[in-house]
């Protein structure tokens, strides 16, 4: 397979284009925080499915300033993972079963994941080069793509949807096609999507959720990278808050909105995955790992490795 790769963004992304076939295209994106893999079908003119495979803390993608005159918006759903949104300088994190429909207008398009893993669907719609009503496609689907951005984005550039249980079931079985139908079910599933926004009143799937501001996501980024910075001391919430001049209470408050877990959860699970990387990479005994992370008691270790790793030490040693 020919690989193309394009030249490095101003965020360092490199962004290696790898095509399968005329209507699919997985686009590479690598940097310092780790990796992700879209993977693009064409589905109608002017409107694909892309599924967002991200493993990594933050990225970067360089959009052409051409298709941005397009009228172009993006219908995004999650299912594992969490994604930053910033809406009117407030921030929303879409976790899993909530969906978000946004205008694509700013060219250096910077997306955050709080959790370094995010697995998604979007469905990506030129209005300008999608059938004008897909009626002419299906009859009875009178949908107007243009209606559908104008209707959800008109007073904001995204609208959030929490957990809304029909779309949810919709969208959910575009994880699980198989593929000798693929390329028919993709129009059946963005026609049924399209239908049911079209249709649905925007007071009906409206949800406030919780938001944040800018200085609260400063705060809990700075806590993050500070706590990353220093994972091998025991750090207590009290010397955070004198640290960042924050009550603990705002302190906790704004970490769990950012990052969807309390800050000893957070330590946890970070302690685990370096630790994990050295047991699988260096002959150190376990018990001298387990003592550079504050664990003097095997067994706690151990109990603590298998709640996050899902896999005692020794086995995952072995495995690896």
């Amino acid at each position: 397979m020919d690989i193309e790769k394009l030249e490095e963004s101003q965020n360092k992304d490199i962004i290696e284009v790898l095509p399968q076939d005329d209507d699919c295209i997985i686009y590479k994106i690598l940097n310092k925080t780790g990796e992700t893999l879209m993977t693009s079908y064409k589905v109608f003119p002017g409107i694909e499915i892309v599924y967002n495979n991200v493993d990594m803390r933050k990225c970067s993608v360089i959009l052409d300033k051409n298709n941005l005159e397009g009228n172009v918006f993006e219908i995004n759903h999650c299912l594992e993972g969490r994604i930053e949104c910033e809406v009117g300088g407030e921030f929303f994190y879409l976790t899993p079963g909530d969906m978000s429909i946004n205008v694509k207008k700013n060219v250096n398009n910077e997306t955050y994941f709080p959790t370094s893993h995010y697995y998604g669907v979007s469905i990506v719609v030129d209005a300008n080069l999608a059938p004008r009503c897909l009626s002419c496609i299906l009859d009875d689907v009178n949908v107007e793509p243009t209606s559908i951005m104008r209707k959800f984005c008109e007073e904001s550039d995204t609208f959030i949807i929490r957990n809304n249980s029909h779309l949810d079931h919709i969208f959910h079985e575009l994880y699980c096609i198989p593929h000798t139908i693929r390329k028919g079910y993709f129009k059946v599933k963005v026609l049924e999507i399209l239908l049911f926004l079209g249709g649905i009143s925007v007071d009906q799937l409206y949800s406030k959720g919780e938001r944040y501001t800018k200085s609260q996501v400063l705060l809990a980024k700075k806590v993050c990278e500070f706590l990353s910075d220093n994972m091998e001391k025991r750090i207590t919430i009290e010397y955070l808050s004198e640290k960042f001049h924050v009550s603990t209470t705002q302190l906790k408050n704004c970490f769990k909105g950012v990052y969807g877990v309390s800050i000893y959860a957070y330590i946890r699970v970070q302690k685990m995955q370096t630790a994990a990387l050295l047991i699988k990479n260096t002959e150190r005994t376990i018990l001298d790992i387990a003592s550079q992370y504050g664990y003097n008691n095997a067994s706690k270790f151990a109990k603590a490795f298998k709640d996050v790793m899902g896999i005692l030490p020794n086995q995952y040693r072995k495995e690896g």
